[in-house]
């Protein structure tokens, strides 16, 4: 038997509860999880509304998770529970298929990996596979004190921007923007966010998680032909463009899932963060959690009293 955190009824946060350990089957490894985040993925799809529809319960949720196979090697590994039949990360014990384990460097930071996981890869594969980030260029990045955001930042630098602007909304969002070294933060809850946006222009590239009137602002700074990447929309579902503007400029509206990446495509991105990792040139303000504690844990995420990622330890 094991340790498992269960949602019996979509809605309500996991229990721990015991539950067997799980067997694999053709094509399948056993992982022995050492962390898992709690991510927006994780709550959408337990709260049965999500488009993938109402989960079969009870399930263990957990769409990504690090941990060690039985024959020590580290791994990064996804699961698909809550948007198919299965349990995900949030165990002891989990399974996963083949093509959806990344081998980990040796010593390197399982509950870092576990915080930045698919958030790092979106941060990462809008940078420079869709936004295709060219060294020197200048970039904006909006939710600034995210966890895409963050990743975002830090990756622009490390993957050759000259100048990396940050767009935020708190005093504890501005902090983690500077920590995660942003060149200057702009502050969308104070006044004249429009003009102090204009004097960190041009912009070459605008990763964006937030959408809304933030989008609309920067489509506004970016130079003639430059990129915004759209990968969230957490400040609105419509953002307001005016046609003479991307016309005007000849602008590239983009949108980026990482739903739409090969497994491939993923796990090269994982290897690329988790050596950043390594070699300390990436890091994420983050909690950990104890076990034992997940229900809290989870209710804090989901009504938006933690104000960073939460990371489950086992």
């Amino acid at each position: 038997m094991m340790r498992a955190a269960v949602i019996d009824t979509c809605g309500l946060p996991p229990l721990v509860s015991e539950r067997p350990e799980p067997a694999t089957g053709p094509g399948e490894v056993r992982v022995h999880v050492t962390a898992a985040s709690i991510t927006p993925l994780d709550l959408l799809c337990a709260s049965g509304t999500s488009y993938f529809g109402a989960p079969a319960t009870p399930y263990v949720p957990g769409v990504q998770g690090v941990g060690v196979l039985d024959d020590g090697t580290p791994v990064w590994f996804a699961t698909s529970a809550g948007m198919r039949p299965g349990d995900g990360s949030m165990a002891e014990w989990a399974v996963a298929a083949h093509g959806d384990i990344v081998p980990l460097p040796e010593g390197v930071d399982h509950r870092l990996v576990a915080a930045l996981g698919l958030s790092a890869v979106a941060a990462l594969m809008a940078l420079t596979w869709r936004g295709d980030l060219r060294a020197g260029e200048q970039v904006l990045v909006l939710g600034g004190g995210g966890v895409v955001g963050q990743a975002a930042i830090q990756l622009a630098r490390l993957h050759g921007a000259s100048r990396v602007v940050a767009e935020c909304r708190s005093d504890a969002a501005q902090r983690r923007a500077e920590r995660a070294g942003a060149s200057a933060v702009v502050r969308l809850d104070e006044p004249c966010f429009d003009e102090r946006l204009a004097e960190q222009g041009p912009i070459d590239l605008v990763v964006d998680p937030v959408f809304g009137a933030p989008a609309v602002s920067a489509m506004h700074v970016l130079r003639p032909g430059g990129r915004l990447v759209n990968l969230g929309s957490s400040a609105g579902e419509s953002a307001p463009f005016d046609s003479a503007t991307l016309r005007g400029k000849h602008l590239s509206l983009l949108g980026y899932t990482n739903t739409e990446l090969t497994k491939e495509q993923r796990a090269d991105a994982v290897a690329v963060i988790a050596e950043h990792v390594r070699g300390g040139r990436l890091t994420l303000d983050y909690e950990t959690v104890a076990f034992a504690d997940i229900a809290d844990a989870w209710t804090r995420q989901a009504t938006g009293k933690a104000d960073r990622r939460l990371v489950v330890v086992l």
